[in-house]
């Protein structure tokens, strides 16, 4: 129902977990290159158990290019320097939802690129810098799934 995009992940289990939390809510994991790890890497293996068969995981060897197949979504990038919640957003399927790397977050010029529709928060405690990027995504994905009665969930 819903695209996940990791900008450049460089951490291997965020994206194994990802994996396992897109092949449970149906939704596509996409990954921007360059990615700070390879595919096969044990502790992505790992993080991902044996989900990775289930997972619909595409890899795009950069941002222009990843945004050029999904054409006419809206693409939502998360950043902690937003002023709207995730959950002030309805959100609707074949949505994109957009983290960068985990040591920086989303530059400011993929925050101002003209594909981007909104920037989105997920709130924290004051004082906080970030949460962990998998989380992150889970929160979101699974916020947007719910929004639409978790079709095909059991």
């Amino acid at each position: 129902m819903f695209h996940v995009m990791f900008l450049e992940p460089r951490i291997p289990p965020n994206t194994g977990n990802a994996i396992r939390m897109v092949a449970a809510t149906g939704a596509t994991l996409h990954l921007v290159e360059p990615l700070g790890f390879d595919l096969s890497e044990p502790k992505l293996k790992r993080a991902g158990l044996d989900y990775h068969d289930l997972a619909s995981v595409v890899v795009h060897p950069d941002l222009g290019t990843a945004l050029g197949t999904l054409v006419g979504m809206r693409v939502f990038a998360f950043t902690a320097h937003a002023t709207r919640w995730h959950t002030d957003v309805a959100f609707e399927p074949g949505d994109v939802l957009l983290f960068g790397p985990e040591p920086t977050g989303l530059s400011d010029e993929v925050l101002g690129h003209d594909r981007v529709t909104d920037r989105l928060r997920i709130p924290m405690l004051p004082g906080r810098r970030s949460l962990n990027l998998a989380n992150s995504a889970a929160v979101v994905s699974y916020e947007a799934w719910r929004q639409h009665g978790f079709p095909g969930a059991r």
